[in-house]
């Protein structure tokens, strides 16, 4: 990997690319499992750092969201070790309702001394970055109105730095109320923060992948996702119903790359939600017709995608 391989996902402006999908629009992002090496440690930490709210926990593993939604699955493996440069995560995201969401959270980042690992404004989105205690990536953002890029996601996907001052003034509106850049600045280290909203949700997932395009191949042509953009044979963002990305992948630290050892601190399954268990099957279908195995659960499929990113497929 060069020394100059950006940690930031977005960090390079993205190619054009023909965006078609046979993947129903409505599907999404589901929970995303993750391997930890000391689960009091990471349930420490997502709560009191990111925000989000233990739902069950025992047997060694815990679920967590913002709402009556799992966004999380942590599996203790004590003594796991981080994957750096090996196929896995490269970050999950989770997408904030509102602007002002994100500026509350960065807020309490900035009262609370949290360790950022970026602040990056995409043009379609704003984002923060952060890294958790066993190194799995974490996105933090909320999306500009859908009007401003869809149909042209790979033009406007970009990286610039993020207008901190612009997102901290959005503390001065009024509850509920529409923004004034006349009103009187707010200290954002004395802003409240209870926890990330309850319409927050998986708005994507980052992978590490050892090729592009057998990852293209895979995502786009059996599964059916559209292409958004590309970064050259590097990155690919790729999505349904015209998101500007669900699924983004790159080789930025894992080009010709393998699976972690076992016992790692790893990707276990990253989530692919579809409207209907209907359209589940077809998917699967689809990948069983292009002769990938699948295991099959009691209400969901499990594929590994060629990089061998265990991807859990279930319908809703």
């Amino acid at each position: 990997m060069s020394s100059t391989s950006p940690r930031d996902p977005e960090e390079a402006t993205a190619a054009g690319a023909p965006a078609h999908a046979e993947i129903p629009g409505a599907t999404r992002m589901g929970a995303v499992h993750l391997a930890v090496s000391d689960l009091r440690r990471s349930l420490a930490y997502y709560e009191s750092v990111l925000g989000l709210s233990i739902h069950e926990r025992g047997d060694g593993r815990a679920l967590l969201g913002a709402g009556s939604e799992d966004l999380l699955v942590l599996i203790e493996q004590p003594g796991a070790r981080p994957s750096l440069g090996y196929c896995g995560l490269y970050h999950f995201a989770l997408l904030l309702p509102q602007r002002v969401d994100l500026a509350r959270w960065l807020a309490h980042a900035a009262r609370d001394r949290v360790a950022l690992v970026g602040l990056s404004d995409h043009f379609v989105s704003e984002a923060i970055y952060l890294s958790d205690p066993d190194g799995h990536g974490i996105e933090i953002y909320w999306d500009r109105p859908r009007e401003l890029w869809e149909g042209r996601v790979a033009e406007r996907m970009t990286t610039l730095p993020l207008d901190t001052a612009s997102l901290f003034a959005e503390l001065a509106a009024p509850l509920g109320g529409p923004f004034d850049p006349g009103r009187e600045p707010v200290d954002p280290l004395r802003v409240s923060f209870d926890g990330l909203p309850a319409g927050t949700t998986m708005g994507h997932v980052h992978l590490c992948v050892a090729d592009i395009p057998r990852t293209i191949a895979f995502y786009r042509d059996v599964l059916g996702f559209a292409l958004m953009a590309s970064l050259g044979g590097q990155a690919a963002f790729l999505s349904a119903g015209g998101y500007h990305h669900h699924l983004g992948a790159n080789t930025w630290e894992s080009a010709g790359a393998g699976q972690p050892p076992e016992g790692s601190a790893a990707l276990k399954q990253a989530t692919i939600v579809l409207p209907s268990a209907l359209e589940r099957d077809l998917v699967v279908a689809r990948a069983t017709a292009a002769g990938y195995e699948l295991r099959y659960l009691e209400d969901a499929a499990l594929v590994h995608d060629p990089s061998g990113n265990p991807i859990l497929l279930v319908g809703r």
